[in-house]
């Protein structure tokens, strides 16, 4: 997860010049675009409507050491495929072999459950509604991208954001490097990680918790995903309430796609901010 990737270069931005009107702009228009999508919510809400129109389904169908099998699934997977890496490797391999790894324990995880008999539609990857899953993406992108990246941002002045990205991004510029970083931000960690937290995790603590509503499952999941990003400076602060927004996508579409999407949506912004950043020249200040 990105979120806080271009808190760092933002700041050395800050003074100068072009570069510092131009990132002022997209700030404004982040601000706006997120003012605009608040208040479309609360109009709705004013209305009686709900702020996400819920889709009937059905409570996932595996149980608690399911859930375990597939967190070992994950680990196992993730320590085999980093088990020949030595520290002379350097980031140019830890990242495709990270990224390999997401990819290979959520399919293994995804061949697990279907064995057990879930369904595409236990796993809330069907039935697909592409215009409807994007829309809602795309406002949670909206809502979201101005006010948790200035959070994270003001945390960064606190305990400076850390992610093996940024210092790979910074002295690798080639095509096939941003290639990676994009397969890698965009792709393996929306996947990996709202498949797991969003509706293996999520899915089985709505059916084992109290509360009718699932806000209980929705909290506990966001937390965890936030806790998992301990060692990124204060990441895990503003990746609570992100992981609130899609918990609650998940829970009343129960679908993780428009989770899929809003997440990878997020870091894209983040890695053409970062890709932006580290090729703006260094301007003299005034």
């Amino acid at each position: 997860m990105l979120l806080a990737a271009t808190t760092e270069l933002s700041a050395s931005n800050a003074g100068t010049g072009s570069a510092s009107a131009i990132w002022l702009l997209l700030v404004g228009l982040a601000a706006t675009a997120s003012a605009g999508v608040a208040f479309a919510i609360l109009g709705r809400l004013r209305a009686g409507a709900p702020a996400i129109t819920p889709r009937p389904h059905e409570p996932v169908p595996w149980n608690g050491l399911d859930v375990l099998q597939v967190l070992a699934l994950h680990v196992v997977v993730l320590a085999v495929g980093l088990a020949g890496l030595r520290e002379e490797d350097g980031l140019a391999k830890l990242i495709p072999l990270d990224l390999i790894a997401k990819l290979a324990a959520t399919a293994f995880s995804i061949a697990y459950l279907s064995a057990r008999g879930a369904s595409l539609a236990d796993l809330g990857l069907a039935p697909l509604r592409p215009a409807a899953d994007l829309r809602i993406a795309a406002a949670g992108v909206a809502l979201l991208v101005a006010p948790l990246l200035t959070l994270a941002a003001l945390l960064d002045a606190v305990v400076p954001y850390q992610h093996p990205i940024i210092d790979f991004m910074t002295t690798h510029r080639d095509p096939a490097s941003l290639a990676l970083v994009v397969l890698s931000a965009v792709v393996a960690a929306p996947l990996a990680e709202e498949f797991f937290f969003r509706r293996v995790l999520q899915g089985w603590l709505e059916k084992i918790l109290p509360d009718g509503d699932g806000r209980m499952a929705v909290a506990l999941s966001a937390a965890l995903f936030a806790l998992l990003h301990l060692g990124q400076g204060l990441a895990y602060v503003p990746l609570f309430p992100l992981g609130l927004v899609l918990g609650t996508i998940a829970r009343r579409t129960g679908s993780i796609v428009p989770c899929i999407l809003l997440h990878a949506l997020f870091n894209a912004v983040s890695v053409a901010l970062l890709v932006w950043q580290t090729a703006a020249p260094a301007l003299p200040a005034g």
